[in-house]
């Protein structure tokens, strides 16, 4: 079926069935799951899906409807549902559509030869995976291991002009296994996503982190409450950071909901903290030409040198703003009308090796685990439940779990004092290790 004209004709009956503008969101896609437990397959699980959603303005009112199926009749009533619903609502100003024609051109979004790996070779590599992983002679079971991939397909076209379509792929390998001593029992586990199955990571080097992971947290030892450094890994990085992207939401703002909502140009953090959103980075997990709505995507500069430089914006809430959209429209897919959300986002390295920013710390923790909300996107408080490895005189000397870390945003983003450069861009969250001069823990 050839859903780019199919989109482009939908967009004219919506018209002729009486909306004034009016957008068609077509997406296709395939899946496939493999689950390995004990060397064993437990499940095999292939689905394929496509459906369309259909988003109308009649007199400044929106409507929306979606359906799966692509029959004449069944698109014509659901244009037709789209249109009525918009009938039932209050007009607004803001229902407006972009018009921008632009596509922004983004490197290895899609894999042509991933459908081409044998079945045999995915559930090898899932085995594998698991076996290697068990190896090691602090693991005492598995919790798993598995193979994912995905592909698909979007198309959009609207009234203004907007006909765009783009192919993107996926695929993934993870791991996960059980340390156990005594009564204690820690579970590890890694994963590796890529948008091509030939940059996939080697299996060994994944299981070998899983493993680590599970038994570096056994016997941890309490330490008393107390104000030290902390240390964010990278994989924590969006317990603390997280909340900053959440508070750069322009709907956020409107509403008077953010800490940051009056913050634009001013400066609220530390000069070491710069935080990109990224759309066009080459084979990046949440790359694309275009946003949920058909906007170009670009690299938008959130946070320069602890300066709120920029909000991110759909249409709709760009145009209630006063102000254009930033291309941050997100989709669920087809069943969901446009929110506002990140694509690849990125923290500004630093000089710093990891291992230079432990031996630079006299009395802290190294946060590797870090559970609960995070930085409170009204209030700017940030409080997690916190685990990892305590650090003295600039050497890891036992792991530390059932700590908490809190403080407010800004004391907390403004002691950024060593900034990593151990970034791994292959993360849609990716941030180097970085230290926070002191922060509030509590302990025993």
């Amino acid at each position: 079926m050839n859903y780019k004209r199919l989109s482009e004709t939908l967009v004219t009956r919506c018209q002729r069935f009486g909306a004034d503008a009016a957008e068609v969101y077509i997406q296709t896609g395939r899946t496939l799951s493999i689950r390995i437990l004990n060397s064993e397959i437990d499940t095999i699980q292939e689905s394929s899906s496509s459906g369309v959603g259909f988003r109308v303005i009649v007199d400044g009112k929106l409507g929306f409807s979606h359906s799966n199926d692509f029959n004449r009749r069944s698109l014509d009533e659901t244009i037709k549902r789209a249109i009525a619903f918009a009938k039932l609502t209050t007009p607004e100003e803001h229902n407006v559509l972009p018009s921008d024609p632009g596509i922004t051109e983004v490197e290895g979004l899609y894999d042509p030869e991933i459908t081409e790996v044998p079945m045999e070779r995915r559930i090898e590599m899932a085995k594998e995976l698991e076996a290697i992983a068990l190896r090691h002679p602090r693991v005492s079971m598995s919790s798993g291991a598995g193979f994912g991939e995905g592909e698909g397909e979007i198309f959009i076209a609207n009234s203004h002009g907007i006909s765009k379509s783009f192919k993107r792929s996926s695929c993934s390998l993870s791991v996960s296994v059980v340390s156990e001593k005594g009564q204690q029992r820690n579970t590890g586990g890694e994963s590796c996503s890529r948008r091509f199955f030939a940059d996939l990571l080697p299996v060994d080097e994944i299981a070998a982190t899983a493993s680590r992971r599970a038994y570096e947290l056994i016997d941890p030892v309490m330490v008393r409450t107390q104000r030290a450094s902390v240390i964010f890994d990278p994989r924590v990085a969006s317990s603390l950071l997280g909340g900053v992207i959440r508070a750069l939401n322009g709907q956020t703002v409107l509403q008077g909901a953010s800490f940051l909502g009056d913050s634009m140009g001013e400066k609220f953090a530390s000069a070491n903290l710069t935080i990109h959103d990224d759309g066009t980075v080459a084979k990046g997990l949440s790359s694309r030409p275009f946003d949920g709505e058909g906007f170009p995507t670009g690299r938008n500069t959130l946070v320069e040198n602890g300066v709120v430089k920029s909000f991110i914006y759909n249409s709709s809430a760009a145009k209630r703003a006063g102000t254009e959209s930033t291309g941050n429209a997100s989709r669920g897919g087809f069943t969901s009308l446009p929110g506002i959300g990140t694509h690849n986002v990125w923290v500004e390295p630093g000089s710093y090796s990891r291992n230079e920013i432990i031996a630079a710390t006299e009395r802290g923790l190294l946060l590797t685990g870090a559970t609960g909300q995070g930085i409170d996107t009204v209030s700017g408080n940030y409080s997690a439940g916190a685990s990892g490895f305590w650090i003295e005189n600039g050497n890891i000397v036992h792991p530390v779990m059932g700590l908490t870390i809190a403080g407010s945003a800004d004391a907390i983003l403004n002691g950024i004092d060593m900034m990593g450069n151990d970034i791994d861009m292959n993360r849609s969250f990716a941030a180097p290790t970085f230290r926070v001069a002191e922060l509030q823990i509590g302990g025993s």
